[in-house]
């Protein structure tokens, strides 16, 4: 770790070089932040975000303290190795004028040396460590090893998710139809399905197997397209939190971004401007997974999934099957599902607040009453029963199948099939079926070079294929 006389020295910037905001008024923005009703801070349309990040013009304004800047450039170029002034800013997602105080101390000190320089500025030298900068580098990384962007206070994560989330009314009756045009949707069902995404509150959704449960949650990424802003890491009072995950987080470039007109960031370049995050989990799922994960080796923490959704959907399927029980999911979120704030602890017993803003969507093909009891269920705000298609729907997804696989089929055979199928043996319609068994008659039509074309002895053994048959003795 970096003596304190250095991070006091370090971090002495002229006025002339940045304004000094005094910690009273930012804590008196913030609060008044926190208290602003959501969507307002902002209009948006299609993927405009409703907030954007503003670039910090001083050190102070980014909210880390300068010994956690310090120790992030001596790792940066400990591991990258030589670096030009603005590739370390780059690197940092600062501007450099931001570290240029440090970047001299560093070089009063012995720690960084100049190596070559284009004549432009710090901003265009060639730097590199010293023996006494790698010396405190390694210090700086048995403290942890992270060397990423530079982390976003947790105060300020707060703030901006809290900005991000979605106004009243955001969804429309419309919009609601567009997402689910693949899928055959009765009235009924959109009309249940459309209050509860649009509050944003927990979701249940139930029923037997084969119904769409999961393809119906996963069509709502299709309804709203605007982006959000997911930070690299959180710093918590020095602890550093990984939340930005590729799998699950995907990057938007912007047009102006790749244009050779535009004059710096836009944005703080701490974030990463995403598709709103969609997450699911589900058999796999245990308890522990629901709370910070620390790794031994970087000494730096991992986000927990319904922090990494937050702004987005937190799908849990198969709902009872997870290998904790309902009631312990459920009492893990009672408090975060009332009061939209989540505690996480950290390896030494501390703990920590952090916004949930995630949409929670609950997925399962258990009675509902085999999850828990009424108490329990009541803190699921929406609940919805996805009933089995009639004969009718059943053979409108017949038919779009076919349609969309370009597959020809007799006049009368969707009715006959159905009869003979369904309503003789008295068999439970399922909206996977068609599917299902559509798919088995292609690759039979495939591996036998048949007519691309539907018959109905082609769809009785495509039938016999798909389902079990009582065995004899």
């Amino acid at each position: 770790m970096l003596p304190a006389s250095v991070v006091s020295a370090a971090t002495t910037v002229p006025a002339s070089k940045a304004a000094q905001p005094s910690d009273a008024s930012g804590l008196a923005h913030l609060s008044q932040a926190l208290r602003a009703p959501a969507g307002k801070d902002a209009k948006s349309s299609g993927k405009e975000p409703a907030f954007v990040p503003p670039v910090p013009e001083t050190l102070e304004a980014t909210g880390l303290a300068p010994s956690l800047v310090q120790q992030l450039i001596l790792k940066k170029m400990y591991s990258k190795g030589d670096m030009l002034g603005r590739e370390l800013s780059e690197a940092l997602g600062l501007k450099f004028s931001l570290i240029e105080g440090i970047i001299d101390f560093f070089k009063q000190q012995r720690f960084i040396e100049a190596k070559k320089s284009l004549g432009m500025g710090n901003s265009t030298v060639l730097f590199a460590l010293t023996d006494t900068g790698r010396n405190q580098a390694r210090e700086c990384l048995e403290g942890n090893q992270y060397a990423g962007l530079a982390p976003v206070p947790l105060t300020q994560y707060t703030e901006v998710v809290r900005k991000q989330r979605r106004a009243e009314g955001w969804l429309t009756p419309d919009a609601l139809r567009q997402a689910y045009s693949k899928m055959v949707m009765t009235p009924r069902v959109l009309a249940q399905i459309g209050p509860a995404v649009s509050s944003g509150n927990s979701f249940l959704i139930y029923g037997q197997p084969g119904n769409g449960k999961t393809f119906l949650a996963e069509a709502l990424m299709n309804i709203d397209d605007s982006c959000v802003y997911v930070p690299y890491a959180l710093d918590c009072q020095g602890t550093i939190v990984q939340v930005f995950d590729p799998l699950y987080h995907q990057p938007i470039q912007d047009a102006e971004e790749q244009s050779v007109f535009t004059t710096g960031p836009q944005y703080d370049r701490r974030w990463v401007k995403c598709k709103r995050p969609f997450i699911v989990t589900g058999g796999e799922l245990a308890l522990e997974m629901l709370d910070l994960n620390y790794n031994a080796t970087s000494k730096i923490y991992d986000a927990p999934y319904q922090l990494k959704a937050n702004n987005g959907i937190y799908l849990i399927d198969d709902f009872g099957r997870q290998q904790c029980t309902p009631a312990e999911i459920l009492n893990r979120w009672i408090v975060p599902m009332e009061r939209r704030v989540d505690y996480l602890k950290f390896m030494s017993g501390g703990k920590i607040t952090v916004p949930f803003e995630a949409f929670l969507i609950f997925s399962t093909n258990q009675n509902p009453e085999q999850l828990g009891d009424e108490a329990f269920l009541r803190r699921i705000q929406y609940k919805m029963l996805l009933r089995s298609p009639d004969a009718q729907e059943y053979a409108t997804i017949f038919q779009r199948f076919c349609e969309s696989k370009n597959l020809r089929h007799p006049e009368g055979l969707i009715a006959r099939f159905i009869d003979k199928h369904y309503r003789q043996s008295k068999r439970a319609f399922r909206r996977c079926h068609p599917r299902d068994v559509l798919s088995h008659a292609i690759d039979l039509i495939h591996f036998e070079k048949l007519a691309f074309e539907l018959t109905d002895d082609l769809m009785d053994r495509a039938f016999d294929s798909c389902f079990l048959e009582e065995t004899g003795d």
